[in-house]
């Protein structure tokens, strides 16, 4: 199983930036799929989430309203739309796969990811 991120470049504030994450070897359409990210000197954070049940999403706070995640109907791929960025969301996005979350349940605690992709850059210039 891996997963593949792509997407990240660097943007100006208030732009925005569509990442990917393609799959092989596992359809994201029967798993929870999310989105964390990690900025330098900084705990890796929750950013969004979509359950097996695409009907259900999470997000972390401060992106609310701003990014969006997806997926496409062949469950092989997952994106993560974000919009108006802000220099505070230059960080390495990584996405990740719960093989165990129940139907329409979102994890935000990193740990319970069993499989994770390389990060792929986003910086953010003020």
């Amino acid at each position: 199983v891996q997963l593949q991120a792509s997407g990240g470049g660097s943007v100006q504030a208030g732009g925005s930036l569509r990442l990917s994450c393609a799959a092989s070897g596992l359809k994201f359409s029967r798993y929870a799929t999310a989105w964390f990210r990690q900025a330098a000197g900084q705990e890796r954070e929750f950013v969004a989430g979509i359950a097996r049940s695409a009907t259900s999403t999470d997000y972390g706070d401060s992106v609310k309203g701003r990014f969006t995640i997806s997926r496409d109907n062949a469950g092989n791929t997952v994106y993560l739309q974000m919009d108006n960025l802000k220099s505070e969301d230059t960080a390495v996005y990584s996405c990740a796969v719960d093989y165990n979350a129940i139907v329409f349940r979102v994890p935000t605690v990193p740990t319970e990811y069993d499989v994770w992709g390389q990060g792929t850059l986003v910086t953010v210039s003020s």
